[in-house]
C-alpha cells in the first residue's frame, strides 16, 4: 500500500497492484485495473518512487525471512 493525497487534501492508502496507468493533465490521474479513476495531488514521479520503495520493503522482508 502507498499513501497518496487526494485533490481535496485527504490522505489515503492505495494498493499499488491495482494501478493500470498514471497520467498528468494537469492533475495526476490514476486509472485502476477496473477502469475507475482517481485524481491526486502527487506527481507521477513521486508515485513511482513510493511504489518502488513499497516493493523494496517487501523484497527486503522476504530476504530477511529466508535467513
Amino acid at each position: 500500500m502507498i499513501i497518496l493525497t487526494s485533490i481535496s487534501g485527504k490522505e489515503f492508502c492505495l494498493n499499488s497492484e491495482l494501478i493500470y496507468k498514471i497520467e498528468e493533465a494537469p492533475d495526476t490521474i490514476i486509472t485502476l485495473t477496473d477502469g475507475k479513476t482517481l485524481r491526486v495531488r502527487d506527481k507521477t514521479e513521486d508515485i513511482v518512487d513510493k511504489i518502488v520503495e513499497y516493493k523494496r520493503r517487501i523484497f527486503i522482508n522476504m530476504l530477511e525471512g529466508v535467513k
